[in-house]
């Protein structure tokens, strides 16, 4: 096992191992990346997670979804809030957000895909109709896990304070739905 922690992360790193996650779902996360283009979503960071049975596939930091390859999905093997370790598999670093997408898809048994994308002009555009969490939390926290998931009690699409958008489903393709309907209700 190889231990690595950066300087600013939130959570530290375990890597199981610095293979490529073979998982066969990470095909569904690299394609619904390759629709931001359609969407006409620009300038905005994204996390995509998809629950792999106990395991949870994300994106790794700083990559742009739009062209990401399997190289830059990791597959986390177990998250310890208590003591903000990450288990992982993959050859880079799991995106900041981790363990908010870990603990909202171990709450909630109706999820198995999280999309949050920071925009703050999606914010600004989009959030008119959508539930709001009440502050702004620090990203990959407890804290956010608990703001998003209070406000997720109302809604499986919300907004993120003054931030972007987070949305929930049972799979991407919901999701994507989703995600058609509210940009296309804030054009």
């Amino acid at each position: 096992m190889t231990e690595e922690s950066l300087p600013y992360a939130l959570f530290q790193t375990f890597f199981v191992s610095r293979e490529i996650s073979i998982s066969p779902m990470i095909v569904d996360i690299i394609k619904f990346g390759k629709k931001f283009e359609k969407l006409k979503i620009k300038e905005a960071e994204c996390s995509i997670s998809l629950s792999y049975g106990k395991r949870l596939l994300i994106n790794v930091r700083d990559v742009d979804v739009k062209h990401m390859k399997q190289q830059d999905i990791v597959e986390i093997v177990d998250y310890d809030p208590i003591k903000n370790i990450v288990l992982a598999i993959g050859k880079k670093y799991p995106c900041i957000e981790t363990p908010v997408h870990w603990i909202i898809q171990k709450a909630r048994h109706d999820v198995n895909a999280v999309v949050e994308i920071t925009s703050k002009k999606l914010f600004q555009t989009c959030c008119t109709n959508l539930p709001v969490t009440e502050k702004k939390v620090p990203y990959g926290t407890i804290d956010r896990a608990k703001a998003v998931l209070k406000t997720l009690q109302d809604s499986k699409n919300i907004c993120m304070q003054d931030e972007g958008i987070l949305l929930v489903g049972l799979h991407l393709k919901e999701i994507e739905d989703s995600l058609i309907k509210i940009t296309r209700g804030c054009r």
